[in-house]
């Protein structure tokens, strides 16, 4: 009786999602949104592709931190090929008033961008945690964070992400709570882990100051200071492109501009997968480098 209870409210959510009331005196709006979307679309896959294809050849990051870069890249890219595609398909059938379409559309984008954005949430706390267990364990850390466990958690954030999506279609408020406690979990391992690592950097930096030198560096605090940088600003720009959806969903629910709003605060966090990109290429100087090359070489074949 749950389940059939369940089922039944998330078919009432996709018909009020889908219904003439959702969209009344927006419709132009929806279209110049789908507009902005398929530009956002194309900026993303092409600035993800760029980076997933410099990625392969900077060889400064150490495999396992290579490997969760490339997985946050993914979903940015999952987001310009599947998600945005979804969200006009699903405005433009609302505009439209393709009511059967606008439902299939509206389950798919919502099962999609929730995977993808619960899957970045969980990269990035894990690259946080990643540059502090660098920190620390120093040339443990090599030994302790190996190639295979970073696989297997990546899996991890891929399947548990998706299935807790697909419940959506049993029960709307399973993927609700997940967000509640997933969250504010990542968040507060994000802060904690980037607070330690800055209170403790400049002591570290004395210790190697002071190593003897005939014994290896354990750690090149320039090399580390670049990666923490990259990694924090990335943090922050999810944070930022995620937030005003957070707060509409929070204080406009009962408001009349409330579709309008939520449509827009989602462009806001597509807009983070075009963003980040530029990001990469802004802080870290090998991905730079490498995606100038990748250009060049993309420049001579088309001429050729």
């Amino acid at each position: 009786m749950n389940s059939t209870s369940g089922i039944k409210d998330t078919q009432a959510v996709i018909h009020l999602r889908c219904s003439a009331a959702w969209t009344s005196g927006i419709h132009g709006e929806f279209i110049y949104s789908s507009a902005f979307n398929i530009f956002l679309s194309i900026t993303a896959v092409l600035g993800n592709i760029l980076i997933l294809v410099a990625l392969r050849k900077v060889s400064s990051l150490h495999p396992p931190s290579k490997l969760l870069f490339r997985c946050l890249t993914t979903t940015d890219l999952c987001v310009g090929l599947i998600t945005e595609p979804l969200s006009v398909v699903y405005w433009m059938s609302l505009t439209h008033e393709q009511w059967k379409l606008c439902r299939y559309a509206y389950a798919s984008y919502f099962i999609v961008s929730y995977t993808l954005s619960s899957v970045s949430l969980l990269t990035m706390s894990a690259i946080s945690v990643d540059r502090l267990l660098a920190l620390l364990l120093r040339l443990r850390y090599r030994q302790v964070v190996t190639l295979w466990r970073t696989y297997v958690m990546v899996v991890i954030f891929w399947v548990m992400s998706a299935i807790v999506s697909l419940l959506f279609l049993l029960n709307p408020v399973i993927p609700t709570w997940y967000g509640y406690i997933i969250i504010p979990l990542c968040l507060i391992a994000s802060i904690t882990s980037y607070t330690k690592i800055f209170s403790k950097l400049r002591q570290v930096q004395r210790h190697v100051q002071q190593e003897q030198p005939s014994q290896p560096a354990p750690l090149n605090i320039e090399r580390y200071r670049k990666v923490v940088s990259s990694a924090l600003w990335v943090q922050c720009a999810l944070v930022v492109c995620y937030l005003p959806f957070s707060i509409v969903r929070a204080f406009l629910r009962n408001s009349k501009t409330y579709p309008f709003m939520i449509g827009v605060a989602a462009t806001l966090i597509f807009f983070n997968s075009t963003l980040n990109p530029f990001l990469y290429c802004w802080k870290i100087s090998e991905v730079k480098q490498a995606v100038k090359e990748t250009i060049r070489e993309a420049l001579c074949c088309l001429s050729s």
